[in-house]
């Protein structure tokens, strides 16, 4: 006896099946290579990473809930839980502790007002030809390469009381203005920005003009034939072409200044630290934690810090370089 199928079902049937063509053995196969080439050359920098990186940020969140002697595993003794973070000593109840993160976000915030405009501008001005233009491009850049400790121990000695920045401004009948400089509390963290400012606006400088070395020039000719300024096509079509750049400078000069330490820690007084007046959180954690032998505690400080810098890191790119990164990104066509 036979049985026949009818045209629906066989429809049916057919179009149950998978469309276009099944993956043949050899692709299947060049699918298995390429995974492997993958997991073969990423694994060693993930492996790293966990290592170097993911590794001691779980240990100091761990060692961060004890009060650790810095030898072996602390015991259940020594448990603390949060009491380093927010405890009746704990770093968010230390007023040198938030001193010290007040000053972060002052070089912070004076860091993208002062060296930010003045970069910008030297750079505008020294993208155009002249003569001596590569002399002053290496003498702005130059404090950047040297040492952060040099820095701090030139300063220092020029900033001392009676020493060559005292002399400097009685030639020039400024003597009025001469002032403790490292040991003022008021003036002190003052100083450690004109530091800073110093050092690292060579390092905005070159950014910038990388960045202006990618503005067409025909665009400012087109402006000039128009009738615009010098001023008008630096403002409306030189600037925001920069603005990619500028955005991450700004990001690279946040976290650092979040990290600061080498500068402020050799230029700086150990009295004026213990003060809060002239600390980071960089060196408040290295007094309270290393010099201290307090390492629980020091742990803890170093978490708070992380957490900072990795907060200030997402909201920047989340709002300030989206628009970068999107750009950036291509998509493959299928």
């Amino acid at each position: 006896m036979t049985t026949t199928e009818s045209p629906v079902s066989l429809a049916g049937r057919a179009d149950a099946r998978p469309a276009g063509p099944r993956p043949s053995s050899s692709q299947k196969a060049r699918n298995r290579r390429k995974w492997y080439e993958i997991i073969g050359l990423s694994a060693p920098a993930a492996l790293a990473f966990g290592i170097f990186v993911l590794a001691p940020v779980g240990f100091a969140v761990y060692y961060s809930l004890y009060k650790w002697n810095g030898y072996g595993w602390p015991t259940a003794e020594d448990f603390k839980g949060l009491d380093n973070y927010i405890g009746p000593y704990g770093a968010l109840k230390d007023h040198i502790f938030l001193s010290s993160l007040r000053n972060n976000l002052l070089i912070v915030v004076g860091s993208l007002v002062v060296q930010g405009p003045l970069a910008v501008g030297l750079a505008l001005l020294l993208n155009r030809r002249f003569r001596g233009r590569a002399m002053f491009r290496l003498l702005i850049f130059v404090p950047y390469v040297v040492s952060e400790a040099t820095v701090g121990i030139m300063w220092r000695l020029i900033l001392n009381r009676d020493s060559a920045g005292d002399a400097l401004l009685h030639k020039l009948g400024l003597g009025s203005l001469i002032r403790s400089w490292l040991g003022d509390p008021h003036v002190v963290i003052w100083t450690m920005l004109f530091i800073l400012t110093w050092k690292y606006t060579g390092f905005a400088l070159i950014l910038f003009l990388a960045g202006l070395a990618n503005v067409p020039a025909e665009l400012s000719e087109a402006a000039a034939i128009d009738g615009a300024s010098w001023w008008e096509t630096q403002r409306h079509i030189t600037i925001p072409l920069l603005g990619p750049t500028i955005r991450l400078w700004a990001f690279l000069s946040m976290i650092g200044s979040l990290q600061v330490f080498d500068v402020i820690w050799v230029a700086s007084t150990p009295a004026m630290r213990s003060l809060g007046a002239s600390s980071s959180m960089a060196t408040y954690l290295v007094d309270s934690g290393f010099n201290s032998r307090q390492w629980g505690y020091g742990n803890a400080v170093a978490v708070i810090l992380f957490t900072i810098a990795f907060a200030a890191a997402l909201l920047v790119q989340r709002f300030l370089l989206r628009r970068d990164l999107d750009g950036s990104l291509t998509r493959g066509v299928n």
